[in-house]
């Protein structure tokens, strides 16, 4: 059975989506994979969220994981949608189990190197740096890969196109998250093709990667 870690390593690079409206949800879908991005992350931030991964887990080819997980019962939802994976902005201690006893992979965010020892503690094992810009993007990943050896990243917020490959030359990150692939006012429009083209460059950062 493939591993959550080798199926962020085949595809590292991650389109962080906020949808408006349901209708969006498949041909977005197939924009990203048409561009050779298939591991999508939609954000809980709009009421549109869970019933768009409902719609995209229609799309062959792609896994659908829902990001802005904050609560149980957002886990639970996102579940019942038909998430492949859930990932957590941070991490209260109230989030951890039902994080855990969903079955599902999880990327809980951390901001922090204790946070980050903690969340492999209890098992995770690949960790949400965010916001990594902010938290010191690459020369803070670079700082934390010798005291946190065994752990692994996937940094997100505040990453355009122009930071991915510093991102993924690093070797504790196997993915990269960025909502410059598919941005919000280019959704709206339908501007499926921009999107395409996008998810190409991405998906050209990952081949890179994974070379």
């Amino acid at each position: 059975m493939t591993s959550f870690v080798d199926i962020l390593r085949a595809c590292p690079v991650i389109p962080v989506l906020v949808i408006d409206r349901e209708e969006d949800a498949v041909p977005l879908a197939e924009a990203l994979r048409d561009g050779g991005l298939t591991t999508l992350e939609v954000t809980l931030r709009t009421p549109a969220a869970l019933g768009a991964i409902r719609r995209m887990k229609s799309v062959a080819g792609v896994r659908v994981g829902a990001g802005t997980v904050l609560s149980a019962d957002d886990v639970k939802r996102a579940a019942d949608a038909g998430s492949d994976f859930l990932v957590t902005p941070g991490t209260s201690p109230r989030l951890v189990q039902p994080l855990l006893d969903s079955g599902l992979p999880a990327m809980p965010g951390v901001a922090t190197p204790s946070e980050a020892a903690a969340r492999l503690e209890e098992g995770f094992p690949v960790l949400k740096l965010f916001p990594a810009e902010q938290c010191g993007g690459v020369e803070t990943l670079k700082a934390w890969g010798g005291p946190l050896f065994n752990a692994l990243f996937c940094p997100t917020g505040g990453i355009g196109r122009d930071k991915v490959a510093d991102y993924l030359a690093l070797k504790n990150v196997v993915a990269v998250g960025g909502s410059w692939i598919a941005p919000t006012a280019s959704v709206r429009a339908g501007d499926w093709s921009a999107i395409t083209e996008n998810a190409r460059v991405g998906a050209g950062f990952g081949a890179r990667k994974t070379a």
